[in-house]
């Protein structure tokens, strides 16, 4: 006797949920109004992989499957697309995308895996209303801003187009950090949204950059002198009269 498939039981439970004798609720949603419960059960699903809890982690994966069944079910409601038809794509990425598993290239290094998955991802979607002319191209909007930051960083470094310099010494991890949260306190106290502030600057930034990237000019995007860096914010306390040393943030 063959088992049934368990994704074949999600799917028809879905499919269930959003018929005329289903569930009020799950027949009124639609993309729109699920679009963040994806993000709060990704957040979920980091709770429990830091935490090394192997029975959350499995019910946080099956709520995060939830959220690509809901859509791929509303989506099949529209004629759109379905289960099968998001499935096959994605195997079918995996495999173009690693044609030193799948084919006959060769690698020798992760770099060199890093630059054949662009190469082969821009050659897709050339010629696509998807197409991504400029390198600094497929970062979503939506991202926190100092992942996004994170990212553009990261794009502009690996293309070029950008050398993000950190200012004077190298400072350690712990140190950074610090300095990180220290520069949110300090918005926190004058009443400025920290998350605001980054996602305005790296909008700017990111303007910068495309409009050096049409004209082929590299941009030097030095330490701000209005920002202290960890190094600098170290001086400055160790040059400080114990007497007036500022409080901890609490």
């Amino acid at each position: 006797m063959i088992k049934n498939s368990a994704i074949n039981d999600l799917l028809k439970v879905m499919a269930r949920l959003r018929s005329p004798t289903g569930c009020p609720w799950d027949r009124e949603q639609d993309h729109m109004t699920l679009r963040f419960h994806a993000v709060e059960e990704v957040y979920e699903l980091m709770d429990a992989i830091e935490a090394g809890d192997d029975q959350e982690m499995a019910e946080e994966l099956g709520d995060l499957l939830l959220q690509v069944v809901f859509h791929c079910q509303l989506a099949k409601e529209r004629g759109a697309f379905d289960f099968d038809r998001v499935a096959r794509h994605i195997t079918d990425k995996l495999i173009r995308r690693h044609p030193h598993v799948f084919g006959d290239a060769k690698v020798k290094s992760v770099d060199q895996v890093w630059a054949n998955w662009e190469k082969i991802k821009q050659a897709e979607k050339h010629g696509t209303p998807h197409a991504r002319p400029s390198a600094l191209d497929g970062i979503p909007k939506h991202l926190p801003a100092l992942l996004r930051a994170e990212k553009l960083a990261k794009k502009a470094r690996k293309t070029g187009l950008a050398v993000i310099k950190s200012g004077r010494g190298v400072p350690k991890k712990s140190e950074l950090g610090r300095a990180l949260f220290e520069m949110a306190a300090r918005a926190q106290a004058r009443g400025w949204s920290a998350e605001e502030l980054l996602r305005r600057t790296t909008l700017q930034i990111e303007r910068e950059l495309r409009r050096r990237e049409r004209s082929h000019v590299g941009l030097s995007v030095p330490a701000s002198p209005r920002i202290r860096t960890p190094s600098k914010i170290r001086a400055r306390r160790q040059s400080r009269p114990a007497k007036s040393r500022q409080q901890p943030v609490r």
